[in-house]
C-alpha cells in the first residue's frame, strides 16, 4: 500500500494515491461541491483560517480545502509521483 503524503500547507498532508482531482474554486459547481460536502460532514478545511485557493476531492468524497494555489500541489503531487517512479526503477534494476 502507498501512503505517500502530499503537503497541501501549513503542517497539513494527504495521502496522494487517495487523491482524485485538485481543482481552483472559483466556479459555481466547485462552490456547491463545498456547501455539499459540509452538509454532508464531508468537508475539511485545511486553509487555517486563510483563503481558500485550492479544493481537492478525495476517493472516500471528502472534499478538503487549501489555502494554497491548486497549480502549486498539483506540481507537488507530480513531483512526487516522478520520485516514486524513479525509486521504484532503481530498486527494480538491484
Amino acid at each position: 500500500m502507498d501512503t505517500t503524503l502530499l503537503n497541501i500547507g501549513f503542517g497539513n498532508t494527504v495521502v496522494a494515491s487517495r487523491i482524485v482531482a485538485i481543482v481552483t474554486p472559483s466556479s459555481a459547481p466547485m462552490k456547491r461541491l463545498k456547501e455539499d460536502a459540509k452538509e454532508g460532514k464531508r468537508l475539511i478545511d485545511a486553509t487555517q483560517g486563510r483563503r481558500t485557493r485550492s479544493i481537492i476531492i478525495t476517493d472516500s468524497n471528502h472534499v478538503i480545502l487549501s489555502a494554497i494555489q491548486a497549480e502549486t500541489i498539483s506540481q507537488r503531487f507530480v513531483t512526487g509521483f516522478e520520485f516514486r517512479e524513479d525509486k521504484k526503477k532503481t530498486l527494480e534494476t538491484k
